[in-house]
């Protein structure tokens, strides 16, 4: 590790789960001039937030290793040479896909003609997505190594072990492996697919197969064959060897006792001779106001394109920043929505000092919202627009976030252009998710009437008489008061006041706050809206 580029340790905010895995990653790795972290999966179909979640815990971990002056290599490995062994319900041309189910993903062709693959069209969209939230890893296809015989050295050491690995496996398993195993797979020259039996290793580097759907049988040399691969649990560990992982997260299913993890610990030890990377388990994400369980294989799933249609970019790593990889938490779809916004401006106010809690929190808070930035942290608190308020100002601008955006006073250039990624969001929401008594369209001038009783049109009179004379000078606490002097003025009850006032406005019986929506809409526009009940 160069002295000249760390930083001192002790005089970091040290409150962040990331920055204590970094430390530990140092201690039990020792210094070393690059760390290198790991992440991957098989792009079996749409990749799912649970997924994302292993990819935002490494760089969440690389981000902190970085702070610290250390070089890190992220690397993130696309698993594309796995078989395809089922047809997600969410993709097109289903009879078209299931003709090449057991081929390597990465010969599936892709459905929408986009893509050189089925597997491609998966990778490019996350891809796409991870760049948004400003992760950029160093992108590995595992197709490419082993098609190009990269590997070959991997699997010759693995076949070398065959009875250490067997050995290891059987520690785990209720049977134990049959005579006849051998550690690696073969994909058929004959038909591309995996239906095919080992019958022997020349001690060297031939491997010889039989094709079960032709009979046919073929020796082939793992230095320049495409047709030999290693089944997972050797085939992570030897990556784990020949990349020099330090650090690499896994999900509980992996290491729970006698998992993937647990072997491939033994395996890299035992048949490559390096120690397995520091991990840590995280935990499952449920979706709640949405429905579905997340399956890639059966395309039940919520993307991380899905998140970002309702949390602007850094909420979505604030989601995940803010919670222990241990713990389950559900992403929110429904009422959630507005509170996940208000906390994280809430944590945006504690960062910039302007508002002011107790010194140990001050630091919890303000490291998440580091790490919650795409990229650099602002210098100045943008500008807050509370996730609700603005929700109201665009059903007022009927979803046109130009003329939402234009209601706030004062908004510069930078902070709209902010604003109305949030303004997207929002209005996604309104539309997709929020509940029928939360969406609301403000009624046009000229509409049929609202029949209402004499003394209520009264009520409605004498607030439009103050709306017209003296809204300027109210806040939304004393136009509140405001309208409760006017009802008993008017001799009606508050309810029967602000229940009118709904109908008119909206349409409905109930609606936002009343004062801060008058306040919102406007004077011109409420008087408007108004004209009709001043008669």
């Amino acid at each position: 590790m160069n002295s000249e580029n760390t930083v001192d340790v002790s005089a970091m905010n040290m409150s962040h789960w990331a920055d204590s895995y970094a430390e530990r990653i140092i201690r039990e790795k020792g210094e070393k001039e690059q760390y290198t972290c790991a992440s991957g999966i098989t792009p079996s179909g749409t990749v799912h937030i649970g997924n994302f979640r292993e990819i935002i815990s490494v760089d969440l971990v690389v981000r902190a290793l970085r702070r610290r002056g250390i070089q890190v290599r992220f690397i993130y490995s696309w698993d594309d040479y796995d078989v395809f062994r089922k047809v997600p319900k969410n993709m097109p041309m289903q009879e078209e896909l299931r003709k090449h189910l057991r081929w390597p993903i990465t010969l599936v062709p892709d459905p929408w003609g986009r893509e050189k693959s089925y597997a491609r069209a998966n990778e490019v969209e996350l891809e796409r997505e991870l760049a948004t939230v400003g992760i950029e890893p160093e992108y590995i296809y595992q197709a490419e190594r082993y098609r190009s015989s990269v590997y070959a050295e991997g699997i010759k050491r693995a076949l070398e072990h065959r009875e250490v690995i067997r050995e290891i496996l059987n520690r785990f398993r209720t049977e134990p492996l049959p005579g006849d195993w051998w550690p690696v797979s073969v994909f058929s020259n004959f038909t591309n697919t995996d239906n095919t039996t080992v019958l022997g290793w020349d001690g060297g580097y031939g491997v010889t197969y039989r094709c079960d759907d032709t009979g046919k049988e073929e020796t082939v040399d793992v230095r320049s064959t495409m047709a030999v691969k290693l089944p997972w649990r050797i085939d992570w560990p030897m990556r784990w060897a020949f990349e020099r992982v330090d650090f690499e997260p896994a999900g509980k299913d992996h290491h729970s006792e006698g998992g993937s993890f647990d072997t491939s610990r033994l395996l890299c030890k035992s048949v490559y001779d390096f120690d397995a990377p520091v991990s840590f388990q995280y935990d499952f994400i449920s979706i709640k106001g949405r429905g579905g369980k997340i399956s890639s294989s059966s395309g039940e799933v919520v993307s991380l394109a899905d998140v970002l249609e309702v949390y602007e970019p850094p909420i979505a790593r604030y989601l995940f920043a803010g919670t222990r990889p241990n713990t389950e938490f559900a992403i929110s779809f429904d009422l959630d929505v507005i509170k996940i916004y208000e906390d994280y401006d809430r944590t945006e106010r504690i960062y910039f000092g302007v508002e002011e809690v107790a010194e140990k929190r001050r630091a919890k808070e303000a490291r998440i919202y580091e790490l919650s930035q795409v990229h650099d942290t602002p210098s100045r608190m943008p500008l807050q627009v509370p996730f609700r308020h603005l929700c109201n100002l665009l059903q007022i601008a009927a979803g046109d976030i130009d003329r939402a955006l234009d209601m706030i006073p004062e908004l510069g250039d930078d902070d709209r252009k902010r604003l109305a990624v949030r303004a997207l969001c929002a209005w996604n929401w309104i539309t997709k998710f929020a509940p029928e008594d939360f969406r609301y369209t403000l009624r046009q001038p000229g509409e049929a009437k609202v029949e209402l009783d004499e003394p209520v049109r009264r009520g409605v009179a004498l607030l439009a008489q103050e709306v017209e004379t003296s809204l300027s000078e109210h806040d939304e606490k004393s136009l509140a008061e405001a309208i409760y002097r006017i009802a008993g003025e008017a001799g009606v009850e508050a309810k029967a006041l602000f229940t009118a006032m709904y109908r008119i406005l909206v349409g409905r019986e109930r609606g936002p706050r009343l004062a801060g929506f008058i306040l919102t809409i406007g004077r011109e526009r409420v008087l408007e809206l108004l004209e009709e009940y001043r008669k």
